[in-house]
């Protein structure tokens, strides 16, 4: 068997704060009820997608992870592989109502308290209702013992810093944000492949009728980050690439992601030549990927994988398209 341009069918996760934006907007085939999470591109074993065409089709991504190791992620995520982990969770999210205010840890924590991965994610806004809010970090400086306090007193909500985001903002939240999505926001995430969250506060909420979800204080305030105060959304670095204006959305040591406008019949050209997998995703518009094998469909939120050694592509826009890049960069 060989490796080729990889597309993967969706876990779906029906959380207490989804809604049906997944359905209705990204036109996704879901369940009945509330349904929160896609998850688009994973091998976390709280939601392993598997394979929809060709050879390895029914196959996990996790078991494609084990059978080729660096031939699908990339020399650059050798340690993801002798750690037989694949490095990153790619997500939609549905907030119809406010997510908990949590926290994640690092890999440092996670990996000695968890035995997963830390958890570093950003978000791209695909849609944000008049209104809608999010919390990022705090308001304004604060120490240990004043967040104890609030928690303790049940004012935390009182210490952080809420954005009103617009449909394409773009958020980072590093490992130790505090943070919460709130109603209205339907979004993609790119994270680490990791499942730990410790919530702080959950709006009094007792979805099930019978208790609260838990809280997991004692990890949460060993974890958060007091030194994130008021972070608004990310400013994109402005590139030109082979004469095309490419805006670097985020940067760090475990993924880069980049967003890239093509008009109809514009193409991007690129090459896996062994060191990093690509994930792309065209948020609007369509692309044709085109490689040495069969081509490629890629309609409008759906994501593909590109082995680290696919070699050569081209994503051909059928329609003027936005696209989301993902890969592993350079560490320095």
């Amino acid at each position: 068997m060989t490796l080729y341009p990889l597309t993967f069918a969706p876990v779906f996760k029906a959380y207490t704060w989804g809604g049906r934006k997944l359905g209705s907007v990204l036109d996704r085939d879901i369940p009945t009820g509330k349904v929160a999470e896609s998850w688009e591109v994973s091998a976390h074993p709280n939601g392993p997608t598997v394979v929809l065409e060709g050879e390895h089709a029914g196959r996990s991504l996790a078991e494609l992870l084990e059978q080729y190791g660096t031939r699908l992620v990339g020399r650059r995520n050798r340690t993801a592989v002798d750690r037989r982990r694949f490095p990153l969770l790619i997500k939609f999210l549905d907030a119809n109502e406010w997510l908990s205010v949590q926290v994640h840890p690092s890999d440092d924590y996670a990996l000695e308290m968890e035995n997963d991965l830390g958890k570093t994610e950003m978000w791209v806004v695909l849609q944000a209702d008049p209104g809608a809010e999010l919390i990022l970090g705090f308001d304004g400086p604060t120490d240990r013992a004043a967040l104890e306090r609030a928690v303790s007193e049940d004012r935390l909500v009182t210490l952080l810093h809420r954005s009103t985001p617009r449909t394409g903002d773009v958020f980072f939240v590093p490992a130790g944000t505090i943070h919460a999505l709130g109603p209205g926001l339907l979004l993609a995430e790119i994270q680490q492949n990791s499942d730990t969250t410790y919530r702080v506060y959950d709006w009094g909420r007792d979805p099930g009728g019978s208790q609260p979800r838990p809280l997991h204080l004692t990890q949460a305030l060993a974890v958060t980050d007091l030194e994130t105060v008021r972070p608004g959304a990310v400013v994109p670095e402005i590139h030109r690439r082979d004469g095309r204006e490419v805006e670097i959305l985020a940067s760090c040591p475990h993924f880069q992601t980049e967003r890239l406008a093509l008009a109809a019949g514009e193409s991007y050209s690129g090459r896996c030549d062994g060191e990093t997998l690509e994930l792309w995703c065209a948020l609007t518009g369509g692309v044709e990927l085109e490689w040495s094998g069969e081509p490629v469909a890629c309609p409008a939120v759906h994501w593909v994988l590109l082995p680290a050694e696919l070699g050569r592509f081209d994503l051909r826009a059928v329609d003027d398209s936005t696209l989301l890049r993902v890969f592993t960069p350079i560490r320095g």
